[in-house]
């Protein structure tokens, strides 16, 4: 097991699964400018570790998954000028997730709202407590919400549903959540963690080229609807046959056991 702390955010990786941690209860683990700037290096970091299949993103303690940005810095970098520069910290960490090539997990507990809410949406899967909150409260902050940042929560539920969210800047409790198509799945408080590892473990035994192949068809198929770059996909989907991990999975089924995949 290694460990690497920037910031207040703590990343291990166990195994096949890499963990990113905010460690900042005492504001809810709210990201502060540091946090938005660490977050991409770390999730380079999983990306260029060949043992890690999974990057899993949750918040310390069982409050908050992250009531987002730190709202004690707005005075010093969401002002005039600095506003822009702050939004580009934002967008680049928003964007470090939803353009990882390895799968992402949003393991939620208690609040996730504003930028905390965007990066769990920014990831592929959202596993949440039964007792988590979500919400977008710019409206209620006089914020101007990036277009940019709309694009992602589209790509999880309606235009009706997102309009709503940001309209209205209410809590949903996890049901509505899990109804909007915000949550994949939900789960006790105290089971969070290890339904989210079983689901982790479980996209980690299977052969990352498919995965990546999967990943990259339906987020270019979500991005790019009307003109999808297939040529792209048809090669990820082709390396798929010339690999070693084909040849392992047919040889596995053969000899009735679980196959061993190594990602080439």
């Amino acid at each position: 097991m290694s460990k690497t702390t920037i910031g207040s955010l703590h990343a291990t990786t166990d195994g096949a699964v890499y963990w990113i941690v905010a460690q900042n209860e005492a504001r809810l683990n709210a990201y502060t400018r540091a946090m938005w700037e660490a977050l991409p290096d770390l999730v380079r970091k999983a990306e260029q570790d060949p043992a890690v299949r999974v990057i899993v993103l949750t918040g310390a303690g069982e409050k908050a998954f992250s009531a987002g940005a730190d709202i004690s810095e707005f005075a010093a970098n969401r002002t005039g000028a600095d506003a822009r520069s702050y939004d580009a910290i934002n967008h680049a960490a928003f964007e470090c997730l939803a353009n990882a090539r390895k799968p992402t997990i949003a393991m939620i507990h208690g609040y996730c709202f504003g930028g905390g809410c965007e990066l769990a949406i920014c990831c592929d899967l959202r596993i949440g407590s039964d007792v988590s909150l979500y919400s977008v409260p710019a409206a209620k902050l006089s914020l101007g919400y990036n277009p940019r940042w709309i694009r992602p929560m589209l790509g999880v539920m309606s235009a009706a549903r997102v309009k709503e969210m940001l309209y209205t800047g209410r809590r949903y409790p996890a049901g509505e959540a899990l109804q909007m198509g915000l949550l994949n799945r939900i789960t006790t408080a105290s089971e969070l963690r290890q339904t989210t590892l079983e689901i982790a473990m479980e996209i980690a035994a299977n052969a990352p080229l498919s995965i990546a192949a999967a990943k990259a068809s339906v987020d270019e198929m979500t991005r790019h609807p009307e003109n999808p770059d297939f040529t792209r996909l048809d090669e990820l989907v082709g390396a798929c046959f010339t690999s070693d991990d084909y040849a392992e999975g047919q040889r596995a089924f053969l000899e009735k056991r679980k196959p061993v995949f190594r990602g080439r």
